[in-house]
C-alpha cells in the first residue's frame, strides 16, 4: 500500500514504527518522547506533502512491542503494526545490524511497498563498515537496509543507500539528527525546521533569563548555608556537604547550558552576572572544601567571564580573567604531572591567553602561548592517538600559531603549521571518511595554504591550494543542499578560487565561479535577511564580479555589482560602524566603482567615489598606520585618481597621484612577493612611464604567472615584453593535472 499524495497519512494508525534492539532501548525511548511531544511548526500544519497532509503533532509513534515468541515469524502484533505505520525508523548500531528481528521489520516493512518511507537514525558504529576487512563488527546498518528487496519480496543483492539522520557526536548530534527525522517524516525542507526551532530556543531565553536570575539567588543562598552547616556541629556535616554538592551542581549547570543558552541570544550582561555569582561562590568557600573538582569549575567560570569581557572590548579584563584561569589549571597539573587530561585543560587555556594576546598585537607572548600549547597537546595526541577531541585541539593551536607567523611576514614557517594542520585532518579522514567536519576542517587548511601560497606569489600552488578547498566544499554542499553553512562555505571557496584565476588571466573561469558566488549569496539573503554573513559575502564578491566584468570589457554590466557592493556594505556599516571589515570592503568597492564610472566617462561620479574611498583609508591609517591593507588600498586609490585626472586632462595632477602612489608602496614592495603589491607599483611606475624601474617588477610578476587583463593591457600599451610561463600557465588552467 503506497502512500497517496494528499492525506493519505491518515490511513495509517501510527505515525512511525521504531525499530531497535533491546540494548538500544534508551536511544528508543528518546527518540519515541522527542517525537511525540514534537509540535509541528504551525505555518507548515495542513500543507500536503508527498508524505500527505501535515499534521500537528506526529504521534502516536509505535515503539514498544511483546517478547517475539516466534524463531521464524514476527509476532501478529508486530506485523500489524509495521503494516499500520506510515514511516519506519530503525535506530542504527552493531547491535541493531546484528539483531535479527530489526532486519525482519525492516524486510517486513519493505515487503508493503513502501522502501521510501524507510528512515534511519545512526547511534553508534559506522555505515558501511562491514565491507572493510577487520572492522565487520562495526556495521550498524542491517542487511535489509542496505539491500533492495525483490518482486517476491526475497533480499536482492542490489545495493542501495538508506536516509540516514546521525546522532553521534562530531555528526548532525542529537537535536538536528531529529531534526531531520521529522523532515523526512513530513517530507519538509530540514532548514525550515532548524529555523523554526530557532525561533523557539530565542523565545524561550527570556524564560532562561529569568531563570538565571533564580538561580543565581539560589546558589547564593545554598552556599551560604553550606558554609553555615560546616561551621555547626559534627552531626550536620552530612547536610552541609549535601548542600555543598547542591551548590556545585547549580554552578556546573550555570557555567554550562545556561551559559552557553544565554550566549546564544548574546545576553552578555546577564552571561557576566551568572559567571560573577559562580565566582563569588568559589570565593566563599573554605580552603578545606577546595577540592580538585571545584577548582576546575572555577577555572572554566574564569574562561567564560574572560570571554564575555572580550565581546564586550574589554580586553584587558578579558587577558585578566584567562590568566588566572590559566594558573588554576597549571596548579591542577603540577597535582598530577602526567595527567593527560589536565595537560589538555591547561594547554586550552594558553589557547584562550593567546588569542587575547593576539587581539591586543602581543605576538611574541601570543606565539609563546601558542607553542605552549601545542606542545602539551602533542603529548596528549601521542598518549590518545585514537581521541579526537586532542587532535582537534592541537590543530586549533597550531592554527593559531600559524596566524602569528603570518601576522610576523614568516610566511613559510606559517605555512609549515598549516600543512600540519592539513596532515591532522587527513589523518582523522582516514580513520573517518564519513565525518564531515573533517572533511570541512582539511578544505579550511587549504585554504590557508592557498592564501600564502598568493602573498608568496606561488600563483600555480594557491589555485591548486585553492581547487583542493573548493572541491571539498562542492562535495560537502552537493551531499546536503538544504545546508546553508555548507552553502555559504561553497559560495566563499567559489570566489576565492575565481579571484585568484582572475589574477592569472584564466578570465572566463573566474566570472563563472564568482558569478555563482554571487548567486548564492543573493539566495542566502532572500532566505534570511537578518544574517549578516550572507550581506557581506553577497557585497564582497559583487564588487569582484565588478572588476572581472570591467576586466572583460563589459564595462556597463559591471555598475550593476559594483553600485549593489556600495548600497550593502553602506547599510551593514550604519549597523556596525567600526567593524574593519566592513570598512575596508566598502573602500574596495569605491575604487572598483571609481575605475568602472571613469571608463564610461562619468568622471564626477568616479572623482566622488575615489574621495570617499580615500577619506576611509585616512581615517583608517590613524588608527592603523602599519596596516598593509590599507596601505595597499590607498596606494590604488592614488592610482585611480591619477587616471581620472589623466581621463580629465589634467596630466600634471594624474602625475601628482601616480607619484603619490609610488611612494606609499614603494617601500612595502621591497619585501614582498604578494602580486597585489608587486602589480600595484608597477602599475603606478608605468603610467608615469618610468620604465626602467618597472622592468624587474615585470620580470617577477611574469615568471609568478600574474596575467591581470588590465596589467596586461598596459604592459602592451606600453610595448614591452611580457612573457607567458606556458608550463604554469597550463597547471592553472587544467583543474586535473594542476592539482
Amino acid at each position: 500500500m503506497a502512500i497517496a499524495a494528499t492525506g493519505a497519512v491518515y490511513r495509517y494508525r501510527y505515525r512511525a514504527f521504531i525499530s531497535y534492539s533491546h540494548q538500544d532501548q534508551a536511544w528508543a525511548a528518546w527518540l519515541h518522547k522527542a517525537l511525540e511531544t514534537y509540535r509541528v511548526p504551525s505555518r507548515l500544519v495542513g500543507l500536503t506533502t508527498a508524505a500527505g497532509v501535515i499534521p500537528p503533532r506526529l504521534a502516536p509513534v509505535f515503539r514498544d512491542r511483546d517478547e517475539l515468541p516466534s524463531a521464524t515469524d514476527l509476532s501478529r502484533k508486530v506485523d500489524e503494526a509495521l503494516a499500520q505505520s506510515a514511516n519506519l525508523i530503525v535506530i542504527c548500531s552493531p547491535r541493531a545490524a546484528q539483531s535479527r528481528w530489526v532486519n525482519e521489520e525492516v524486510l517486513a516493512f519493505k515487503r508493503l511497498g513502501r522502501a521510501d518511507r524507510v528512515f534511519c537514525l545512526i547511534v553508534d558504529g559506522e555505515p558501511h563498515a562491514g565491507e572493510v576487512i577487520g572492522h565487520e563488527t562495526e556495521e550498524c546498518f542491517a542487511d535489509a537496509l542496505r539491500y533492495k528487496v525483490g518482486a517476491g519480496g526475497e533480499l536482492t543483492h542490489e545495493r542501495t543507500e538508506p536516509i540516514a539522520a546521525d546522532a553521534r557526536p562530531g555528526k548532525d548530534g542529537k537535536s538536528n539528527a531529529k531534526l531531520k527525522l521529522i523532515a523526512g517524516l513530513l517530507d519538509v525542507g530540514f532548514d525550515a525546521l532548524k529555523q523554526r526551532e530557532l525561533h523557539r530556543r530565542n523565545r524561550r531565553m527570556v524564560a532562561i533569563t529569568a531563570l538565571a536570575l533564580l538561580v543565581m539567588l539560589v546558589t547564593t543562598g545554598l552556599a551560604i548555608n553550606a558554609v553555615i552547616a560546616r561551621k555547626a556541629a559534627v552531626v550536620a556535616r552530612e547536610a552541609a556537604e549535601r548542600r555543598q554538592k547542591q551548590a556545585e551542581t547549580l554552578v556546573g549547570f550555570m557555567l554550562g547550558d545556561l551559559n552557553d543558552k544565554l550566549g546564544e541570544v548574546q545576553r552578555l550582561d546577564i552571561m557576566q552576572a551568572v559567571d560573577d555569582q559562580a565566582m563569588q561562590y568559589f570565593q566563599s568557600l573554605p580552603s578545606s572544601d577546595v577540592t580538585d573538582e571545584a577548582l576546575a569549575q572555577r577555572a572554566t567560570a574564569l574562561h567564560k567571564i574572560g570571554s564575555v569581557r572580550e565581546q564586550q572590548g574589554r580586553q584587558p579584563d578579558a587577558l585578566e580573567a584567562h590568566r588566572a584561569a590559566a594558573e588554576i589549571n597549571a596548579q591542577l597539573l603540577s597535582r598530577a604531572p602526567g595527567d593527560v587530561a589536565r595537560e589538555a585543560a591547561y594547554a586550552d587555556s594558553l589557547k584562550w591567553v593567546g588569542q587575547v594576546d593576539f587581539s591586543r598585537s602581543d605576538l611574541d607572548s601570543a606565539l609563546e602561548n601558542f607553542r605552549h600549547a601545542s606542545e602539551l597537546l602533542q603529548k596528549a595526541v601521542t598518549a590518545r592517538p585514537d581521541d579526537s577531541a586532542f587532535a582537534v585541539s592541537l590543530s586549533q593551536a597550531r592554527t593559531d600559531i600559524g596566524r602569528v607567523l603570518e601576522a610576523r611576514g614568516d610566511l613559510a614557517a606559517a605555512s609549515a603549521e598549516y600543512q600540519a594542520v592539513l596532515a591532522i585532518f587527513n589523518q582523522l579522514g582516514t580513520h573517518d571518511p564519513a565525518n564531515t567536519r573533517w572533511r570541512s576542517e582539511q578544505g579550511f587548511a587549504w585554504n590557508n595554504l592557498g592564501k600564502l601560497a598568493l602573498q608568496q606569489g606561488r600563483l600555480d600552488e594557491a589555485v591548486t591550494a585553492y581547487r583542493a578547498d573548493q572541491r571539498i566544499k562542492q562535495a560537502l554542499s552537493s551531499s546536503d543542499p538544504g545546508n546553508h553553512q555548507w552553502q555559504e562555505d561553497l559560495l566563499v571557496s567559489n570566489a576565492i578560487l575565481g579571484r585568484t584565476l582572475g589574477l592569472c588571466g584564466e578570465s572566463e573561469a573566474a566570472r563563472r565561479y564568482v558569478a555563482e558566488a554571487v548567486d548564492s549569496a543573493k539566495a542566502l539573503m532572500a532566505f534570511d535577511a537578518t544574517n549578516t554573513d550572507f550581506a557581506y559575502d553577497f557585497a564582497d564578491y559583487s564588487q569582484l564580479l565588478a572588476r572581472l566584468l570591467r576586466w572583460d570589457g563589459q564595462v556597463e554590466r559591471a555598475a550593476a555589482p559594483a553600485a549593489d557592493a556600495i548600497r550593502v556594505f553602506d547599510g551593514l556599516l550604519a549597523k556596525a560602524p567600526t567593524e574593519a571589515g566592513l570598512q575596508k570592503g566598502l573602500t574596495q568597492s569605491h575604487v572598483e566603482n571609481a575605475e568602472g564610472q571613469r571608463t564610461l566617462g562619468h568622471l564626477d561620479a568616479a572623482q566622488r567615489s575615489a574621495e570617499a574611498a580615500k577619506a576611509m583609508v585616512a581615517n583608517a591609517l590613524v588608527a592603523n598606520a602599519n596596516d598593509p591593507a590599507w596601505i595597499l588600498l590607498l596606494a590604488q586609490i592614488e592610482t585611480v585618481l591619477g587616471n581620472i585626472a589623466a581621463s580629465s586632462g589634467n596630466a600634471a595632477a594624474a602625475r601628482v597621484h601616480w607619484k603619490q602612489a609610488v611612494d606609499t608602496i614603494a617601500l612595502m614592495a621591497r619585501t614582498s612577493e604578494d602580486p597585489h603589491v608587486l602589480a600595484a607599483l608597477a602599475t603606478a611606475l608605468l603610467l608615469q612611464e618610468q620604465i626602467d624601474e618597472a622592468q624587474p617588477l615585470l620580470a617577477r610578476l611574469a615568471a609568478m604567472g600574474y596575467r591581470a587583463p588590465d596589467f596586461v593591457a598596459l604592459v602592451a600599451s606600453r610595448k614591452l615584453a611580457y612573457p607567458s610561463n606556458r608550463a604554469l600557465a597550463q597547471r592553472i588552467a587544467d583543474p586535473v593535472n594542476g592539482q
